[in-house]
């Protein structure tokens, strides 16, 4: 099995901030790929489907959405891991990256959790060797202003990635599946080539 984990905060709050990007994502994929309707179990929301690999292998995929709130993630990732026995290389983390221009991904395995919390909690339950779907929103450019910036809703302008983007994750999951995080990376990026300017800056020019 494998376990598609995406970092976000329950209620109608946070439901459009950009913190929310890897439930968006989940959401996504369990609408576009007919997964089971979501149901409470390990502190989560969860669903199951199958996946085919490009070479027409079935992979059974578990998505969770924690419930715990972003910063305990790990609380809810750990026990699903735990009641299906799935080791951490078989367990993607999707969450929003600061650290990468909005619309522009990277995939990762291993190493620290750079400041973000629910990551911070996934190692502690997990260890760090898990796998980590890194979507990128941009960074406000200032510290402190790094909460404000992801609790805050996407702007209109921000379509203009997120929905190719997130069309491109679903589409290229066959390659996640198949354990081929670098073909999945390279596939996602050519369906939604990132915008070549930062749309906030567009947005600002208009205000």
């Amino acid at each position: 099995m494998l376990l598609l984990a995406g970092l976000g905060n329950p209620g109608d709050r946070y439901a459009r901030t950009r913190h929310n990007v890897g439930w968006t994502a989940l959401e996504s994929f369990a609408d576009r790929r007919r997964f089971s309707p979501w149901r409470s179990r390990f502190q989560a929301l969860a669903c199951e489907g199958e996946i085919q690999t490009p070479s027409g292998d079935g992979v059974r995929v578990l998505l969770l959405k924690p419930q715990t709130y972003y910063n305990e993630s790990g609380r809810s990732i750990g026990e699903a891991a735990r009641f299906f026995k799935i080791t951490p290389d078989r367990v993607v983390v999707f969450h929003d990256e600061i650290d990468l221009a909005p619309g522009r991904f990277r995939m990762k395995t291993g190493g620290g959790a750079a400041g973000n919390n629910g990551i911070r909690s996934t190692i502690a339950a997990l260890g760090a060797d898990f796998r980590r779907a890194r979507i990128g929103v941009g960074h406000p450019g200032d510290k402190a202003l790094v909460q404000g910036h992801v609790l805050s809703e996407f702007h209109k302008v921000d379509k203009v990635w997120l929905e190719p983007m997130l069309e491109a994750l679903s589409d290229a999951l066959p390659f996640l599946a198949a354990g081929d995080d670098e073909r999945y990376q390279a596939e996602v990026l050519r369906l939604a080539p990132a915008p070549k300017a930062d749309p906030r800056r567009a947005l600002r020019e208009d205000d």
